[in-house]
């Protein structure tokens, strides 16, 4: 999947367009120093996603849309969309770590995808909130230690499995999943916004439209 394939133009173009109003997604780029760029890959999907899903000012909702669909339950293929807080996270890891492209191992995940791989009841991939991210054994006490610093939301290292979760929760740490800070208990996903609303029927038209 490339960022800058709009097959899907007109169908965007719709569900964004607001009699009297401008969409975050039509706003000029500041300067390319402001813009916000990722590349990442969903390793057991294959899907990919390359380009700027942050003006400097707001997220782009078509390029949320299109990470919401590559971060999709790979089990399902269901999608929800994804939480900016924690694309910017894994957005600063990867800038400070100067990683060209991000591999995930786990995105958005179902209740019976979170029950099949014995995720915690109040998992932030439930939230579309969380990314598993394939580290390699060289670089990966130096991106642990630079997480755990960043101070911003949850990150799990997972050594033995060569994976480190960051989440966009609440600011705790683990280590091959022992005890952390206490996470509240939260029973179900959260009430959608409309621009989140928007953002899930755009991610199911893209997905809709790749399956054809």
């Amino acid at each position: 999947m490339r960022r800058r394939i709009f097959c899907i133009t007109s169908l965007t173009t719709a569900l964004l367009a607001k009699p009297g109003s401008t969409s975050a997604a039509t706003l000029p780029l500041p300067g390319p120093s402001d813009a916000r760029r990722i590349q990442l890959r969903h390793a057991a999907s294959g899907a990919a996603f390359s380009g700027i899903y942050h003006n400097g000012r707001a997220a782009d909702l078509v390029a949320m849309a299109e990470l919401s669909e590559v971060l999709a339950d790979t089990r399902t293929g269901e999608t929800r969309s994804f939480d900016v807080a924690a694309i910017d996270i894994v957005w600063e890891m990867g800038r400070r770590q100067r990683m060209a492209e991000l591999i995930v191992l786990s995105g958005y995940r179902t209740e019976a995808t979170n029950r099949e791989v014995n995720g915690a009841v109040n998992s932030q991939h439930l939230r579309a909130a969380a990314l598993d991210l394939q580290i390699s054994r060289a670089r990966f006490d130096n991106f642990g230690e630079a997480a755990f610093k960043l101070g911003r939301g949850g990150v799990g290292l997972y050594p033995a499995h060569g994976f480190i979760h960051l989440d966009s929760g609440p600011v705790r740490r683990w280590i091959d999943g022992g005890p952390a800070l206490a996470a509240p208990v939260v029973k179900g996903p959260p009430p959608r916004t409309p621009a989140e609303q928007r953002i899930d029927r755009m991610a199911e038209a893209w997905a809709s439209l790749r399956r054809r």
